[in-house]
This record gives C-alpha cells, sequence and structure tokens, in this order.
C-alpha cells in the first residue's frame, strides 16, 4: 500500500492506456461509405472567359518631322471625322525652303537647256574624244536636274507632313501636347483616335478550350460595370496562332456585340465575362461519374437491398461536366452507393 501512494501517478497511467486500447479496438469504425439520391435535373456545358472591350479602329499618330507645333484644332473627347486634319506645324520655313527648291529647279532647267543646245551638235562630231566629252557633259547636267526636282518633291512632302490628320472616324482619347507653340519631335507629339463604333468584346481561350468553339457562335456577356445586364454576343474571330504576351499558349477570341446597354455608355478597357453554352440537355436522369462502375456497354451501380450491396446494370447517355445520363437501370429518388 506504501508502494502504491508513492507511485500513485503510475497506476493512473497505465489505466488511461489501458482504457484507450479498449476503446480503438471495441468501438465501429465511422461508415465513410458515400450515397447520392438520383434524380431528374437539367445538365448544360459552359464555357467562360474573362476579358475586355476592344476597338478593331483605332490608331495613334505623329507627325512625320520635327517642327514648331503651330496649330492643334481639337481637344480630348472630341469626335472628329475621317480625314480631318487635327493639328499642323509652322510652315513658313517649310514653305521658304521649297520656294527656294523650285528656284534652284528653275535656275538647273534653264541651265540643262543651255547645255544640251551647246553640246547637241558636239555628239555627231567626227571626233571620238569630242562626241564623248559631249555626251558626258549632257549626262551630268540631266543628273543634276534630277536631283534639283527630287529636292522640288520631298519638300512638297515635308509641307504636306505638316499638316497631321486622322485616317478613320471616332473619338480623340489622347494628346500627348495639348499645347501649340513648342517645339516638338514625331514622337513629342502624339493624338490617339479609336472609333466606338468597332468595339468588340476580346478575350483568350488557352488550346484545350479553343477548339470548342466556332465560328457564330452566340453566348452571354456580363460587363463589371454593368453586372445586373446581359449582352449577347457572337464569335467574329478565332485566332490562328498563339497570341503573344501572354503566358502559356492562349489564342485570341473577338465577340461582336449583338445588343449593347447603348452604345454610348460601352467605354474602351471595360472588363467583363462571356459564357457559351456548348451542350445543354433538360429534364433527364442523372447521377455523378463517381458512381458509375464498369466500361462502356457494361456500366453498373450499386444499390443496397436488405443491407447487402448489388449490381444494377444502366444504360447511360451524354456525359456533360462531371454529370451521366441514365437512360435505364435506374428511376428518380433511387439511392446509389459508392
Amino acid at each position: 500500500m506504501i508502494f502504491l501512494k508513492k507511485r500513485w501517478y503510475l497506476v493512473l497511467v497505465t489505466v488511461l492506456v489501458l482504457g484507450f486500447l479498449f476503446f480503438k479496438f471495441t468501438s465501429k469504425p465511422k461508415s465513410t461509405e458515400k450515397s447520392y439520391k438520383v434524380k431528374i435535373t437539367n445538365l448544360k456545358e459552359e464555357l467562360s472567359f474573362s476579358g475586355q472591350i476592344d476597338a478593331t479602329e483605332k490608331i495613334t499618330l505623329r507627325f512625320q518631322t520635327s517642327g514648331r507645333l503651330a496649330w492643334i484644332g481639337v481637344k480630348e473627347g472630341d469626335y472628329v471625322k475621317k480625314y480631318q486634319t487635327l493639328a499642323s506645324l509652322d510652315q513658313r520655313d517649310i514653305k521658304n525652303r521649297l520656294q527656294k527648291y523650285l528656284n534652284t529647279f528653275v535656275s538647273q532647267r534653264l541651265s540643262f537647256e543651255q547645255t544640251k543646245d551647246d553640246n547637241w551638235n558636239k555628239q555627231y562630231d567626227l571626233s571620238e574624244l569630242i562626241r564623248k566629252s559631249a555626251q558626258r557633259t549632257l549626262e551630268d547636267s540631266q543628273y543634276d536636274l534630277n536631283n534639283s526636282v527630287l529636292d522640288v518633291e520631298l519638300q512638297n512632302l515635308s509641307l504636306e507632313y505638316a499638316n497631321l490628320w486622322t485616317p478613320i472616324e471616332g473619338v480623340v482619347t489622347k494628346i500627348s501636347t495639348p499645347f501649340s507653340g513648342v517645339n516638338i519631335t514625331p514622337s513629342g507629339a502624339e493624338f490617339e483616335v479609336i472609333n466606338p463604333k468597332t468595339v468588340y468584346f476580346s478575350a483568350t481561350a488557352d488550346q484545350t478550350e479553343v477548339i470548342k468553339l466556332k465560328m457564330k457562335d452566340e453566348g452571354e456577356l456580363t460587363l463589371d460595370a454593368y453586372p445586373n445586364l446581359k449582352n449577347k454576343v457572337k464569335i467574329d474571330y478565332l485566332g490562328f496562332v498563339p497570341k503573344t504576351g501572354e503566358t502559356g499558349t492562349v489564342y485570341e477570341v473577338r465577340m461582336k456585340i449583338q445588343d449593347s446597354i447603348n452604345s454610348e455608355s460601352l467605354r474602351y478597357g471595360m472588363t467583363g465575362d462571356t459564357t457559351f453554352v456548348l451542350r445543354e440537355k433538360n429534364n433527364v436522369l442523372a447521377i455523378p461519374t463517381s458512381y458509375l462502375k464498369g466500361s462502356t456497354g457494361n456500366n453498373y451501380v450499386y444499390i443496397k437491398t436488405n443491407n447487402k450491396r448489388n449490381k444494377v446494370k444502366v444504360e447511360t447517355g451524354d456525359e456533360i461536366d462531371g454529370m451521366i445520363e441514365i437512360t435505364s437501370g435506374l428511376n428518380a429518388n433511387d439511392i446509389i452507393y459508392d
């Protein structure tokens, strides 16, 4: 007794260990068997993409030459027509140089005519040396005249390039140099125009998804700016080569917006999600594919009769999004087991 009093904690540990072992070997393990109640449901396979609004007609315009920005005829937000002039450079220097080259051309033309008159008859001189000398003089004069013509043409192009016009209609969305009177380089003054009439929704699909799509497929678009409103879209372009600048192999999918909330409410760069229904079957008997056993033509499921598992052969139909259609062998409200 004295020993037990001094070593009481050993007795307590022994009792606890024996109790744990008894409970472990006598308790029944919990059943991990899963079951599913068969029901009639709707099957739908969908494909969703995230993307943003882009535009077919968008352009960034720059001057071809440097110079002083003399005039700006638009501001950001203005709607411009096709071929409308947006800005121009100071043309006085260009016009003066053009006049100078024109004067040089006239002088060179007169000199050429005089040289031709002076050397024309020498081409038929009896001396071969004189004939060759006259021919070289005429050719040299012709080259000088040609160069003078090119100078005039190049300067005339510079005069045309002094005016910046847009090849598309649309909204002016960017003017990097909004004030006139400053000297600019070709890259120092950018004008961006986007045509809102050509907007579309652009998304990317990976190589396993793009093969499920085809031209003219119709889907539904939900813009983040208008979460409660739906828009119909139709595929207008499927990329043939992977889109550059993206992680992984993805292809661009362009969708034409069929009926928008309001075309004026759409903004370039707005984000959203599109959903395409690839397959759909309504009011069919279906079960999760994980409950289906066997192989094609010899499929079965497990049911219980008198607490005993039995195989029931079933006929199957389409498999959609993790569910498989049961065409025969089961009824609604049947309980099947994994």
